[in-house]
């Protein structure tokens, strides 16, 4: 199954404006609160230079990008964890994700109104996650309830209610649960719980073009202070300007991101940035018919990441013979690589690295 990332935020930050950015959607979206109750999902390709390289000396008939799914749920308000607003479909919504992506507003714009009728980038922050984290708290008083009714204790594993406790006074201190050790027995005892303030999560700041220009914004430094003690990271996006480059033809788009002084497109950056906050790496299969980014957990073996491809890989598993892209892309050529000796024979139990590209050698 893909793992999937929530995009989640107050109403009219810009969360389905980038949603519709990274899946090609063309979802409609609101510049005022609409009350909107329903979920958009959609596919996100993620760019990557790797793949372009072996589709250049290839010439595949076929080129696949790795994937992500992108959920974009309704917005939050205060009061969501009670049932305000849209809150209990977002929370539904949001709990079944593997990360967040959480869209604040720097962007000044008088048509487009904000749900507090004031900007405070901030404020925003600690509204969203005050959300979940009271979210979380209903979800242990719930559950803790749920152990203690009735004369037995109804316990899938004798650790849960302590670890239930535990969590229970760090989320009251107002800590999200990302920030707890737990020993693998503990693990255990909660894995059938999912919290939301566990999931990790990236900030990205949704500024105007004059802020973009600037490359600054009120608020900046605290925004960034916020990200480090919380262990998340701060992207800054224009998505009026990315939305701009997205209509763009290639060469046009490369003057027009010249011209502004980009490297590459913020989105871009944060299909790639998703993919490595669900700790995702991609290996490359690559020949006439198909080019393949492949995707899997970092540190899986390579018997295991054969299977990825099909399963009679994983059951024959000889050996993986790898490249690294670096070593391929300075030899220029596969065999100019092999006459290097940059080829390396892999057993079963080596972790696959990024952007290492592999012919499994197998038997059935």
């Amino acid at each position: 199954m893909a793992l999937s990332c929530g995009i989640v935020g107050l109403p009219t930050v810009g969360k389905t404006t980038f949603f519709n950015l990274l899946t090609n959607a063309n979802v409609e979206t609101s510049a005022f609160y609409s009350g909107k109750t329903s979920t958009n999902m959609g596919t996100a390709l993620v760019p990557d230079e790797r793949v372009d390289f072996l589709s250049r000396m290839f010439h595949p008939k076929k080129t696949t990008y790795a994937q992500i799914e992108v959920i974009d749920v309704p917005g939050l308000v205060k009061g969501s964890s009670q049932g305000q607003g849209t809150g209990n479909e977002f929370l539904s919504a949001v709990r079944d994700t593997d990360a967040l992506v959480h869209i604040v507003r720097a962007f000044e714009n008088k048509q487009v109104l904000h749900v507090d009728n004031s900007l405070d980038i901030m404020r925003d922050l600690e509204t969203v996650n005050m959300e979940l984290l009271f979210s979380d708290l209903q979800l242990i008083e719930t559950r803790l309830a749920r152990i203690n009714s009735g004369k037995k204790k109804k316990m899938e594993n004798p650790l849960e209610e302590t670890v239930l406790l535990k969590i229970q006074e760090v989320l009251e201190n107002e800590q999200p649960v990302s920030t707890i050790s737990f020993s693998q027995e503990e693990r255990e005892a909660i894995k059938h719980i999912t919290f939301l303030t566990d999931k990790p999560m990236l900030i990205v700041v949704n500024l105007d073009e004059k802020q973009f220009s600037a490359n600054s914004y009120p608020q900046k430094e605290a925004v960034h202070a916020f990200g480090k003690d919380h262990q998340m990271k701060v992207m800054e996006i224009c998505a009026q300007v990315e939305a701009e480059i997205s209509q763009l033809e290639p060469e046009d788009k490369q003057l027009f991101m010249e011209d502004l002084g980009i490297k590459e497109a913020g989105i871009d950056r944060l299909a790639k940035a998703i993919y490595d906050l669900l700790g995702l790496i991609s290996f490359l299969t690559a020949g006439e018919d198909e080019v393949k980014a492949w995707t899997i957990k970092k540190g899986l073996p390579a018997k295991k990441a054969a299977g990825k491809i099909h399963s009679d890989i994983e059951r024959g598993f000889i050996r993986a013979e790898v490249v690294a892209y670096q070593d391929l892309k300075k030899a220029g050529s596969m065999a100019k690589a092999r006459e290097l000796g940059l080829f390396r024979l892999e057993g079963k139990d080596y972790p696959v690295q990024d952007g290492d590209i592999i012919n499994f050698r197998f038997n059935v």
